[in-house]
This record gives C-alpha cells, structure tokens and sequence, in this order.
C-alpha cells in the first residue's frame, strides 16, 4: 500500500451506542482508486455487516481500478473497494487475500471499533479532509 495522501473523517450522527456523534479518523492512499473515491465525496452511506468480518456499502458510481494490483489480502483497519460488487469496505477482520479488493485507505488505531459495533443500515457521511502536496 503506497502512503497516505488524504486524511479524512467518518461520521456517524447518533451513534445508539453513546447517544452522540461517532468520528473515525482515515488516511487514503495513493492510487487512482483512492483518488477516484475522493471525487465523490462527500459521500453518505449505509453499512451493513458481511460475514462478521467487514462492514460494506453500495457506492454510487464505480471506481477505476486502472494501475493497481489484481487484488489484495487487507489488514484489519483497512478501508478497500471490492471492484465486482462496487462496494466500499471497512475491515474488522481478517477476510484473507481476493481477486478485486483494492486497498485504498487506512483507520487511525482503534477507530475500527466504532464501525465494528455498528447495527445493519448504520449511515456514515464520509468526507475529505487535508490533503498532502
């Protein structure tokens, strides 16, 4: 995974668990995938949870998955696109390696947490934040 070049925010108004907001801190990384999920942002979301190892969401549009690797084995922590579906993925597991994930960011340390415990249907707004030069 190439180094971060975006740091970003993901919201979660009302989380039920603390009855507040939910922030988790990211960084993106340096790929046309990365770069082409940034476009659309700001972006909200549902979530809902797949095989109690990773969060997904529809995105709108696709992203490019033109000059990245075929695929990927994830870490947890990580944020990737899985290119047959077009979804948007948090990992809070181990899901092994697959044709079509594109690593295309990272959680802060145990900001996962916070994804991890949400309920099927949990909405984030995702947005951009500094990007380095």
């Amino acid at each position: 995974m190439t180094g971060p070049t975006t740091t970003g925010r993901i919201r979660r108004d009302n989380d039920p668990h603390h009855g507040r907001r939910a922030d988790a801190n990211s960084a993106t990384c340096r790929n046309p995938t990365a770069r082409a999920l940034l476009d659309q942002l700001p972006l909200t979301l549902a979530f809902r949870d797949f095989n109690r190892v990773e969060k997904i969401a529809k995105l709108p549009k696709p992203l490019t998955t033109e000059s990245v690797p075929v695929g990927a084995d994830p870490d947890i922590n990580d944020i990737g696109y899985y290119a047959p579906s077009g979804d948007l993925v948090f990992y809070y597991g181990d899901v092994g390696y697959w044709d079509g994930i594109v690593r295309i960011g990272r959680f802060a340390d145990g900001d996962i947490n916070i994804i991890q415990q949400q309920p099927d249907g949990f909405e984030v707004t995702i947005e951009s934040g500094q990007r380095d030069s």
